[in-house]
């Protein structure tokens, strides 16, 4: 299974109950992710590629920790908010950067050198760039959508 970063979009309403009542937001974010037709809602994420693209990321000016931004709503760490201010910052950031400037930075030794999670990079270096596009472009999608609907989001973080 893996590490993996998911993000489905939230209304401010949202997640203000998320942060007073985290079980009843746990349940309902499960039933959204579930959910094959829910209405117009963003969803999206890195999904396994959050950690290589953080570390692209933290070579450029924009900053993005999948677990240290948002709001935890669970304990566990499983589970966090983030408010519609934050996804509508962070869409103009990731939208201002091109992917060919953020795969300037891709060093697969160095990944590999750090642990950057999933820590493959050496094994197909070009195939695991493709990877980390794809991701990135997905993410970007999702944030400039959620950010057109002035949504903010629920973060999963499984494990």
């Amino acid at each position: 299974m893996g590490l993996s970063v998911a993000f489905i979009a939230a209304t401010t309403e949202e997640l203000d109950r998320a942060e007073k009542e985290p079980d009843w937001a746990e349940e309902y974010t499960f039933e959204l992710y579930e959910d094959d037709d829910f209405p117009t809602r963003p969803v999206g994420g890195p999904d396994k590629a959050w950690a290589g693209l953080e570390f692209l990321l933290g070579q450029t000016d924009v900053y993005l920790d999948f677990l240290m931004d948002g709001e935890a709503i669970l304990e566990d760490g499983t589970l966090f908010g983030w408010s519609a201010e934050q996804i509508a910052h962070l869409a103009r950031q990731l939208r201002a950067l091109p992917w060919e400037q953020l795969a300037a930075h891709y060093d697969p030794e160095r990944m590999m050198k750090d642990n950057v999670y999933p820590n493959m990079w050496q094994f197909d270096a070009e195939g695991e760039l493709t990877w980390l596009e794809d991701a990135y472009e997905e993410l970007v999608a999702f944030f400039s959508a959620a950010a057109e609907g002035g949504y903010g989001a629920f973060m999963s973080f499984s494990f």
